[in-house]
Order: C-alpha cells, then structure tokens, then sequence
C-alpha cells in the first residue's frame, strides 16, 4: 500500500509511503477498499490548516513506512479526499466484494473500514478511531444501489459535491437567518468552486442580495465571465464597495489583510462575516479593524445535520439534490476535468495547489493504478 501524507508543520511538503496495510489480515466485519480515484482541490489544503481544530487528522492517521522502523510518524499528517473506492476484501457479511463506494477517503491505495449501520444504500465507517467524528463525513454512499446512477457522472461528483455541499449549507445558513438584514453579499475568493457553488443559489433566489465578487487580478475575466456576479473587483478595488449598504461577507479566503480593509470600509454596515475557508492560508492574521464580535467561523457538517435532524433525510435528500443539480449543471459550463496520474502525479502538483497556482476553472482528479 501506498499512501500520500504531508508534514503537520509545513503543509506544503509532502512524502509517499510504502507500507503492509493491503496485506494485514482483517477482523471480523471489516473490508479492505481500493481507491480508484478522488478530487484534489483547495478544500483539502483547508483541511489541513484546520486540522488541530475540527480533527481532521484523525480520520485516517498516518501509517510508518514499512522500510523505516525510526521513523517520527506524528509529524505527517494525511489529508481527506473525496472520491470513490472499491470493496476488495471482506470479512463483513453485509458488504459484497466489488461494492463501489463514494465518500471520505485518503490519498493512498488502499483502506481497511469497519462497516456498521449497513443500509440498502449507505453505511457508516464505525472503526473505533472515527467515532467521535461529524458523521456526515463517516457516510459512505453504495453507489451502484442509488437511482439514477451514472457512473459517467462521477468526477462531477467528487469535484463538485464536497464544495457544493458546503455552498447549499452556507445559502440555507444565510436564508434562514434573513441574510442578516444584508442587501449586499461579498464572496471573497469569487472564483472558488465552493464560491460560484454558492453564488449560483443566491443568483436564482430573488429576494437574496446582490453579488459583489472579489478575487485575484489575474482571475478577474474568469470571474467575470461566469455571469453570476453583480460585480466583479480585485483585491485592491475593496474601496469601489458601496459602504452604504447593510452587508453580508463571505469569505473563502482567510486573507486577514482583505479582511481588515474590508471590515474597515463597511464598518457598522459590515452586519455578518462567515469565514468558510483559507485558500490564503498564508496570510491569515487579521488587523486592528477585523470586527470579530459579528464574524463567525462556519462548520458546514453542523448546519448539514441539523437540517437532516428537521428534515429527516428524504426531505434533506430532495432539497439538497434539487440546489446540487442546478449548482453542477451551470458548473459544467466551464469546468475542465484534469487527470493527473497516481499519487506520483500528485506529488508533483501538490505544491502548486497549496500555491493556489491552479486555474479555478480546472478540476484535477487523481486516478489510481
């Protein structure tokens, strides 16, 4: 087995793996899954950044090369993916060899899961080590068992769904709290997916408020062209804002610099701040002007829950499905699938996307061998 692991101090370097895992007898009621293939985009660099605070090393703790009996395991951390893996081996009466699966995942080859609460379509990873965790992300899907399933439509899936999720959470989020009395909403890195997942909704609702885009220079004209903004502004345009109006911030970005100047211009009129995510993981502390007091950090799998716990899942099922349809379809207008081979590939770009060197309209998917 191989698996893809990064240095909890300095996300940007990275290393592979060799180790028995594919190889190690299972216990009763657990499987071995092959990965076939899985999304790589900024939200996995969010992962890590956020990883002490909300656990996310702790889904798939990082194994000790085989070849290396010194090695300090606890300075490497694994990164969750999103994608789709295959049932090889089984000792669970419940879950066939050659089920496939979409879900959480490691960038590796393999993973030995303990499936409980086994459904016609669905069941939960119940390995010891997972249970205290947001079970929306312990979920995993049996996709060949679900209608309507297309097998064609799968890198959409594992491109889109985990951002989109996050977009459907945050629109819902906001609707249901009146957008904070804001006529005006700021999306601070416009041009990420789980930004235009987002701004798709807001567009199609006409009582949500207008749309101010924010993002790099050199992504202006990709913004801008999605036709999805009310307006579309560089990072140093944050003064061309109209401050008059009441204002909702969402901020995919963690830039503290933006933020501060952003927060300063609007001052009382800036009524609530979500910060979502850190493709700016690099420059994230905020200045004097930063008004924390209406500034909140926003945990997508919270809001997912409790609307599942109203809802009951059918009802969660069709009203997200319905948002995720509309979201993907406009999506697939200008995004570009780009295959990057194993996790050899991936090393090799890795860097570039804690960067944020990739294009916003590429989605890279990591195929296995």
């Amino acid at each position: 087995m191989s698996e893809f692991q990064v240095s909890k101090s300095n996300y940007v370097e990275s290393r592979i793996v060799d180790n028995e895992l594919s190889n190690q007898m299972l216990a009763e009621g657990e499987v071995l899954v092959k990965v076939d293939k899985f999304a790589l985009t900024a939200n996995n660099i969010t992962y890590a950044v956020v990883a002490d605070k909300i656990g996310y090393w702790q889904f798939f703790p990082a194994h000790t090369a085989s070849s290396n009996n010194s090695d300090d395991v606890s300075a490497w951390g694994v990164l969750p993916v999103w994608g789709f893996a295959d049932v090889v081996k089984s000792t669970n009466p419940e879950v066939p060899v050659g089920e496939r699966l979409f879900g959480y995942f490691p960038p590796a080859t393999h993973l030995i899961m303990h499936p409980t609460k086994v459904s016609p379509t669905t069941w939960i990873d119940g390995s010891a080590h997972r249970a205290a965790l947001p079970v929306g992300y312990n979920i995993y899907r049996k996709v060949e068992s679900e209608r309507g399933y297309n097998k064609a439509f799968e890198d959409d899936r594992m491109l889109l769904y985990p951002l989109h999720i996050t977009s459907f959470a945050l629109y819902d989020y906001f609707k249901s709290n009146d957008w904070f009395g804001a006529t005006q909403l700021v999306m601070i890195s416009a041009s990420s997916k789980t930004s235009t997942g987002l701004a798709y909704g807001v567009k199609d609702d006409a009582n949500a408020p207008s749309q101010v885009a924010l993002t790099s220079t050199r992504n202006l004209q990709m913004v801008a062209s999605l036709g999805v903004y009310d307006k579309t502004l560089s990072y140093d345009q944050i003064q061309q804002i109209d401050a008059t109006k009441p204002t909702l911030i969402v901020d995919m970005s963690g830039n503290g610099q933006v933020l501060n100047d952003l927060h300063k211009h609007l001052g009382d009129n800036m009524k609530f701040c979500s910060n979502v995510g850190v493709t700016h993981w690099k420059e994230m502390k905020t200045g004097p002007d930063f008004i924390k007091q209406r500034s909140e950090f926003f945990f997508a799998p919270s809001q997912l829950q409790k609307r599942i716990k109203e809802w009951g899942m059918e009802g969660f099922e069709e009203q997200s499905g319905k948002y995720l349809k509309h979201s993907f379809t406009k999506s697939r207008e200008w995004l570009k699938i780009t295959d990057i081979n194993g996790l050899d590939g991936m090393s090799n770009i890795y860097a570039d996307v804690c960067d944020g060197k990739i294009a916003p309209e590429v989605g890279l998917t990591i195929r296995m061998p």
